[in-house]
């Protein structure tokens, strides 16, 4: 009897022990899945708890009850994916973000390439307080404050016009603004000197911000635009990321070998360079990216006054057919694809070429450019140029500093016709270049996605599969992820993403997105907000 009564007392704590296990209680348990940390190690099979938003156990196994219990077994669960350059600019009309968040986005960084919200506080109280589907925080844009205080002028900011924009700036950094990102290519951020753009960045750089760049140029002049964003790093000490990353135009195929170079020296020099990047051979922007800056000035009357000047006129066109043959034209008619066309709806889809055939014209760069001025005459449009090589793409995408990012504008089926980043970026990462090409190992592939642009942006509790972090999660099929969407037919969701977790809360189950509205807003320094309603 004593024997027994001692055997008792020994398994009593274990007992307890196991009961106290058994009865913890989580929101959601996934099982038996196959665990990337986000950080690039080995995965490991093992099971991850969720409870109040929040990462509350990883390990094998996890006992207890969940009001939610999914079996992840042959799947892989990773962080949640987040985009670095995300044109999230329609949320207020898409507030679900689906085409995001059917990516695997649980996270987006808005106000790219110069362009955002000016007064950023009173726009993220607004997202808060409707709901939005993904998390997301912004970049305060230099195009916008520089229009707002100067107009599309291509002149030099008088001193009060610097302390004008300097203040805008610091107020978005107040407010949570992550960084500042800049223009270059665009109006009016292209007529800003090298000098303007430190002065100004410097203000961020006071909040710890980063700076984010689209280049000056991205085509022949492609090493100076890299050249003067790594001077930016130099004279403000802040981290810079060279947005969507790329060569543009067949004379600059190639010339990824030495951008990245110069990325390489300027690290070893001490200096904070990273880039992001989408894995296609086609740009997307509006068509004025082909058109001669100066002749934009003022906006579209200004445009269509010169364009009445037999002179400037053919000036205009000359900067046009330059830019056809050496940059974003390709010096093909065929590689520039119809995105967006006001004037001609029935040309979504088709390419320039197929418009001046039809206005019975010869295919020629000339008759190219002369039709591009017209359609600017006529509200312009936006267009896909297939004018990047894959051999770059590739290169790019390996170095270790290049975080994946999809530059796509938020979009919904059938509404126009988008480049396919929109739907695909981060599959298409996943399946085609991971799996089928071997170009990044899966590890890596989910870093570049996760803790690398969570470390970029700063970010302490996201990025990381780990305890006590934001429960933001995918869950897909790594023998099955793929994009689906193409040039042609855009309008198409990936496969292979099984779940996505947002927050704590199911956005996709099983592959369906179930139209929740699981997102917030993230700003710099500041707590989330969490106390608005779920709509």
């Amino acid at each position: 009897m004593p024997e027994k009564q001692h055997i008792m007392r020994s398994i009593a704590p274990l007992l307890l022990l196991f009961l106290f296990a058994s009865c913890r209680s989580y929101d959601i348990l996934i099982k038996n899945a196959q665990i990337y940390d986000g950080l690039g190690g080995e995965p490991f099979a093992g099971d991850l708890a969720v409870k109040n938003s929040k990462i509350v156990k990883i390990g094998t196994p996890i006992h207890g009850q969940a009001k939610r219990t999914i079996d992840a077994s042959g799947m892989a669960l990773s962080p949640g994916f987040i985009d670095m350059h995300a044109h999230i600019e329609p949320l207020s009309l898409y507030p679900s973000a689906q085409s995001h968040i059917m990516q695997g986005v649980t996270t987006a960084l808005g106000g790219p390439d110069g362009g955002s919200p000016l007064q950023l506080a009173a726009y993220m109280d607004t997202l808060d307080v409707h709901g939005i589907g993904m998390n997301v925080a912004y970049l305060i844009g230099h195009n916008t404050v520089r229009n707002h205080v100067m107009g599309l002028v291509d002149r030099e900011p008088t001193d009060e016009e610097i302390r004008k924009m300097k203040n805008w700036i610091e107020k978005a950094m107040q407010e949570g603004a992550f960084g500042i990102s800049t223009g270059l290519k665009y109006l009016p951020g292209t007529f800003a000197k090298t000098e303007e753009v430190v002065q100004l960045s410097k203000v961020a750089a006071k909040y710890d911000g980063i700076y984010t760049s689209h280049l000056r140029e991205e085509g022949l002049k492609l090493l100076e635009g890299v050249a003067e964003a790594i001077e930016i790093g130099r004279e403000t000490g802040m981290r810079i990321v060279l947005t969507h990353h790329k060569a543009i135009g067949q004379p600059m195929w190639g010339a990824s070998v030495k951008t990245l170079a110069m990325v390489d020296d300027a690290r070893k020099e001490g200096l904070d360079i990273r880039m992001d990047q989408y894995p296609y051979t086609a740009s997307h922007t509006g068509l004025t990216v082909v058109i001669p800056a100066w002749s934009l000035e003022g906006g579209s009357e200004a445009f269509r006054e010169r364009c009445n000047s037999p002179a400037l006129r053919d000036s205009i066109k000359n900067g046009i057919i330059y830019n056809l043959i050496n940059d974003r034209g390709g010096n093909d008619l065929r590689r520039i694809q119809f995105s967006k066309i006001d004037w001609k709806p029935d040309y979504l889809g088709k390419t320039l070429h197929d418009l001046v055939v039809d206005e019975d014209q010869e295919p020629t760069i000339e008759n190219g450019a002369e039709m591009i001025i017209e359609l600017q005459l006529h509200r312009g449009a936006n267009c896909i140029y297939h004018v990047i090589d894959s051999a770059d793409v590739v290169n790019i995408m390996q170095h270790p500093m290049t975080m994946i990012a999809s530059d796509g504008r938020l979009t919904q089926m059938q509404e126009g016709h988008p480049h396919p980043r929109a739907y695909g970026t981060f599959p298409r990462v996943l399946g085609y270049y991971s799996r089928q090409l071997g170009v990044l190992q899966l590890t890596e592939a989910i870093r570049k996605m996760t803790s690398l642009p969570a470390q970029t942006m700063g970010l302490a509790d996201r990025g990381i599969l780990k305890e006590d972090y934001w429960a933001d999660l995918v869950i897909f099929d790594p023998d099955r992820v793929i994009d689906r969407s193409t040039f042609t037919r855009p309008h198409q969701y990936p496969d292979g993403i099984r779940y996505v977790i947002i927050n704590g809360k199911i956005s996709v189950d099983e592959g369906v997105y179930n139209n929740s509205l699981n997102g917030m807003t993230l700003r710099k320094g500041k707590p989330a907000k969490t106390n608005y309603p779920n709509p």
